[in-house]
């Protein structure tokens, strides 16, 4: 197998469907995203076949049973992928917009507009909902996508690939807008992250060894997920039961995603009060808490290590430590976060101010969960990750964060004296 050459086959033809895509009009793009949507609820039966075959093969792969939930396509994640689609097609359209426009003293007009990137190369684990997603916000903002998923998801993965290849057929745009690899080899992941001219940017989604390798071995453009080590930081200005609420959402909705809280910061006004009632609240939920020697003190928990405050679990598992006032909150979790969502439950307004103005972090809560930091619950229809760096996008990225821009200059037979 020579990787360089099999993406270098896939991503030429994704190329040349992307100039189309780039040249079309919002219109179709949206014709285009309601048929692939129209095409999966079609093929509800044999995309729930193939992913049945992936299901089987969990055990063999050593699945958690968080990471198999993530993996399920039951009818309703069907319905809400196909609804996905059809919210990306109700939004405006990104492509041509203006972000600014002047007129020069001299009479020139110039404009700086909104333009697809080109290729788009995204690598995810898991969850194959993901196929869907990205490759709607893609066609939305006129770019083509090569989608390389996991193992655990093949089968999956390639069944939504060629619903979404027939529906964008249906709407007279190219079916190689959209491609999924039907390898897994993990040499074709170094073969895109090095495809350039061919690949415009990669955007890898899974575990932290898989996209620093990602970033480590690319010569093109990367937009980074790395972990979601979020946190829940309750003031002792906190309203006991809004927390309570919260932080149990926050851990337990759905542990296995990237935006499940992972640590809970207590003020020690408030910890003794606030623990000893949530602490029997999340053991009955299923959930091991692992405190600091003070928190120890308050409910029962196991040590923390020092690796607990940096550990994304992805599981019923949450670090408590009890700090000495919101300072101390922003000094832990400017330490330890992944720069993903951090929350804060407080009704003191100038404590909230003070804490959303200090998290270095691409989303901060004020009394919500953390859970909220999604694509589709900011209004974007899915997102294609949510960037945990600070260029180009941070968080949760949508059509608009996958445009970028170019100037237009329009004279009238203008020559530079």
């Amino acid at each position: 197998m020579d990787p360089e050459r099999i993406i270098a086959d896939l991503a030429r033809p994704a190329r040349r469907a992307a100039s189309l895509l780039a040249a079309s009009r919002g219109q179709q793009r949206n014709d285009a995203l309601l048929a692939c949507a129209e095409a999966i609820r079609d093929d509800i039966d044999r995309l729930q076949s193939e992913n049945a075959r992936d299901l089987a093969r969990s055990e063999e792969f050593g699945l958690s049973e968080a990471m198999i939930d993530r993996l399920t396509l039951d009818e309703a994640r069907i319905e809400s992928t196909a609804r996905a689609l059809e919210q990306i097609a109700a939004q405006t359209d990104p492509v041509g917009q203006t972000i600014k426009a002047s007129n020069r003293p001299n009479g020139l007009r110039v404009e700086k507009r909104r333009v697809p990137i080109g290729v788009v190369g995204i690598i995810f684990e898991s969850r194959p909902n993901v196929t869907a997603d990205a490759a709607g916000l893609c066609i939305k903002s006129g770019n083509a996508c090569i989608l390389r998923g996991g193992k655990e998801a093949i089968n999956s993965n390639l069944a939504i690939g060629n619903s979404l290849r027939r529906g964008l057929d249906k709407a007279g745009l190219p079916p190689e807008s959209v491609t999924v690899l039907e390898s897994t080899d993990r040499e074709l992941v170094g073969a895109m992250a090095r495809a350039e001219g061919l690949i415009d940017l990669i955007i890898p989604r899974g575990g932290e060894t898989l996209i620093r390798a990602v970033a480590q071995a690319a010569t093109i453009p990367v937009i980074k997920h790395y972990a979601g080590n979020c946190h829940v930081y309750v003031h002792a200005k906190a309203n006991l039961g809004t927390a309570e609420r919260i932080v149990i959402n926050a851990k337990c909705q759905r542990p296995g995603v990237c935006n499940a809280a992972e640590t809970l910061l207590v003020d020690y006004a408030i910890a003794r009060r606030f623990l000893g009632d949530l602490a029997p609240l999340l053991a009955e939920a299923g959930v091991e808490l692992r405190g600091c020697e003070q928190a120890r003190t308050f409910a029962d928990m196991k040590p923390a290590v020092e690796a607990d405050w940096s550990t994304e679990y992805l599981d019923l598992i949450l670090a408590v430590k009890v700090v000495d006032g919101l300072d101390e909150a922003l000094e832990h979790v400017n330490a330890y976060s992944s720069g993903h969502t951090e929350a804060i439950v407080t009704d003191e307004v100038q404590s909230a101010d003070q804490f959303v103005a200090g998290v270095d972090s691409s989303s901060v809560m004020v009394n919500a969960s953390t859970r909220f930091s999604d694509g589709g619950q900011y209004g974007l229809g899915a997102e294609i990750g949510i960037s945990t760096d600070k260029l180009h996008a941070r968080g949760p990225m949508g059509a608009e964060d996958l445009t970028t821009y170019k100037w237009i200059v329009t004279g009238q037979g203008h020559v530079r004296q």
